[in-house]
């Protein structure tokens, strides 16, 4: 009885392992099935050419669907969430509480303990009197509040605008020989900056500013900040006569001429109260939660400065001072407005780079705190809310203002819950100007030169420069010649430069794409690089190529030109090797998103060119766009059922299939 029973335990273990065989078998042969079963290529549903304007224009112009929330919904509904839309504030204010008041109270103060000093600094720096510093910082930012969708974003001047602004009107106007002109043309270039920005926004074209790549901006900024921070040493140093031009040279040339004017009063106080800033800033970014450390220098050093200078007023002639700033509210500005003369072009122009700059820094910044916050900003209502608050500026006696990355990482830093933190801000800067202003009569120059050169300093990204070295060679070149062209040539050129190589770039990336040699896989289906995949061996017979770009007229010629020259570099390899000749080329279109009629001519023409070369011609996988272009031009007739295949597996499949088939 124990021998049978060992018997059927033997036989039920044999039955079970033939039947397992037999189902992996089974699986094998299905999965080979499927890998022969050739899929038809389906064209994309039928549409109307006014329906597929519509979609494309809908694409480029709201890729985020920004009218979503207006679907089935009432007129008073709708009503009520356009002015949401428009006026984010109507959106958070019902459920604005006193815990939230708490946080941007505290966040306000402490980035108005910030706006002040840098508020006067930049104004310097732009070559205008400080007190306009002061205004920019208090209306600008109210319009911001309520147009605004970043919670973080700290409103104000900015170094990048407030160099290029002052390079670029200093070099034909002087504002010591002609302040009321350069006035005019400072809020002219603001009111233009606003328009630019509120017309992109308003339209929808925020991709413009895109054309600034961050490896030309990370030079960009950084050879301006060098040219600020060496600008800086006519203060640091005491210089009365100092040089007008921005470029590097003139500059060292400009400080070591002029020795006999350089003061030690001013030497002592201007490096002591710097390496006082740059000591709290170097705390503040090792500790983030000292944050306030770096945020409160620079109002200490203005306070403290300006007490020494008054007690020792006998003793420290030689240091410049503010002297007088005028108390009271921003006073109009619109009457200023210059719009009929020989210098309009000048203020347009400046306007529109300043504009270009501040969106692009504004925007980045905002995006950047929303990101670590978990919530979204939109790139096309910043547009318009940046614009008009520079539009609303211009006729308040404003400069180009936007949103500060300093001072946006204090506001973040200090827990800031909305836009009502720059609300807070402006009130502080109010209360400044209407009873603080005789308190800033002493205060030094050289303390204003030292909060410039700290804030600029953090524009001088060395990181970003070696990644770029390491990731990009083209990009570092990119950077490098933004950067020279900034401290040699000039800061309108150097911006110039970086926005010529940046589409030099694409230019360059749409007219040479990528063509790749495929290879397969053993034992799938999958085509890859054979450069990148060692595994991946070529297919006998056939060359597989994979087009890494929409196919256009700027390319068609190249692609063409290169395909030609990867047959003609297969057919000697082959020969070289003693292979099987060259019968079929496959082009892998799963990357080409695009193609126009050069491009549709020119698949057409390397078709005839192969044909004579009795070599066929396949595509693989092309994308809907693509194959209803194909099938509008009449080539999907000329390339027959057997020319176009789903999947690059399948094509090879069927067509050695078709050639065994032979006789």
């Amino acid at each position: 009885m124990g021998m049978n029973n060992n018997r059927v335990e033997h036989f039920d273990c044999h039955d079970q392992q033939q039947f397992q065989t037999i189902i992996k078998i089974q699986q094998q042969q299905q999965q080979l099935d499927i890998a022969m079963e050739i899929h038809k290529v389906e064209l994309p549903p039928q549409r109307t050419t006014l329906h597929k304007l519509q979609q494309r224009l809908s694409e480029i112009f709201f890729p985020d669907d920004p009218f979503y929330r207006f679907k089935n919904q009432s007129c008073f509904m709708k009503f009520i969430l356009g002015l949401q839309y428009l006026f984010p504030i109507f959106q958070w204010g019902p459920q604005y509480n006193f815990h939230l008041l708490r946080s941007d109270a505290i966040s306000g103060l402490t980035i108005a303990s910030l706006a002040i000093p840098q508020g006067i600094s930049y104004a310097k720096l732009a070559n205008l009197p400080p007190i306009v510093g002061l205004y920019s910082s208090f209306v600008p930012p109210l319009i911001y509040s309520l147009l605004g969708s970043s919670k973080h974003l700290g409103v104000g001047p900015v170094s990048i605008a407030s160099l290029v602004m002052g390079s670029m009107l200093s070099e034909t106007v002087s504002f010591t020989q002609e302040p009321i002109l350069y006035l005019k043309l400072a809020f002219t270039a603001t009111f233009f900056a606003g328009v630019f920005q509120a017309s992109l926004g308003l339209l929808r074209l925020g991709f413009v500013i895109d054309f600034l790549s961050k490896a030309t901006l990370v030079g960009f900024m950084a050879g301006a900040a060098v040219i600020v921070s060496l600008q800086q040493l006519k203060g640091l140093l005491g210089i009365v006569h100092f040089t007008t031009k921005m470029q590097i040279v003139p500059v060292l040339i400009s400080v070591f001429k002029q020795r006999d004017e350089w003061s030690w009063q001013t030497i002592v106080m201007g490096f002591g109260f710097l390496a006082f800033l740059l000591t709290t800033r170097h705390i503040s970014l090792k500790k983030p939660k000292l944050f306030w450390v770096s945020a409160a220098a620079p109002l200490t050093s203005v306070i403290v400065s300006t007490i020494l200078v008054f007690l020792l007023r006998n003793k420290t002639h030689k240091i410049a001072i503010i002297g007088n700033l005028p108390k009271g509210l921003n006073p109009p500005s619109s009457n200023m407005l210059y719009f009929n003369g020989p210098f309009l072009a000048l203020a347009i122009k400046t306007g529109l780079v300043t504009g270009i700059l501040s969106l692009t820094e504004g925007i980045a910044v905002g995006r950047t705190f929303a990101a670590l916050k978990n919530y979204q900003v939109d790139g096309n209502k910043e547009m318009m809310a940046i614009g008009l608050m520079n539009i609303a500026g211009s006729c308040s006696s404003c400069y180009v203002t936007t949103g500060s990355f300093s001072r946006s990482a204090v506001n973040y830093n200090a827990g800031a819950q909305t836009t009502v933190s720059n609300i807070i801000m402006a009130a502080a800067v109010l209360v400044t100007l209407l009873f603080l202003m005789p308190l800033f009569h002493y205060t030094p120059n050289v303390v204003l030169a030292a909060i410039i050169i700290t804030a600029v300093i953090g524009l001088i990204d060395y990181q970003a420069a070696f990644k770029l070295l390491k990731v990009d060679k083209l990009d570092f070149l990119a950077c490098l010649c933004s950067f020279f062209g900034v401290l040699f040539i000039s800061v309108p050129v150097g911006l110039g430069i970086a926005v010529a190589i940046s589409v030099f770039k694409i230019l360059l990336h749409v007219t040479r794409p990528n063509i790749l040699v495929l290879g397969n896989i053993p034992g799938t289906q999958i085509f890859h690089n054979v450069n990148q995949y060692k595994e991946a061996s070529r297919v006998p017979s056939f060359l597989i190529l994979g087009v890494e770009s929409p196919i256009y007229f700027a390319n068609s010629t190249y692609l063409q030109e290169r395909i030609l020259r990867w047959v003609r570099e297969e057919e000697e390899r082959v020969k070289a090797n003693n292979g099987s000749s060259l019968k079929c080329i496959i082009l892998d279109m799963t990357a080409v998103t695009a193609i126009d009629t050069s491009g549709l001519d020119t698949l057409c023409e390397l078709r005839k060119m192969l044909e004579k070369k009795l070599l066929k011609l396949v595509l693989a996988n092309p994308v809907g766009n693509v194959i209803e272009k194909l099938h509008q031009s009449k080539n999907l007739d000329e390339l027959g059922l057997k020319g176009i295949y789903l999947t690059v597996g399948e094509a090879v499949a069927d067509i050695s299939s078709s050639w065994k088939a032979q006789p």
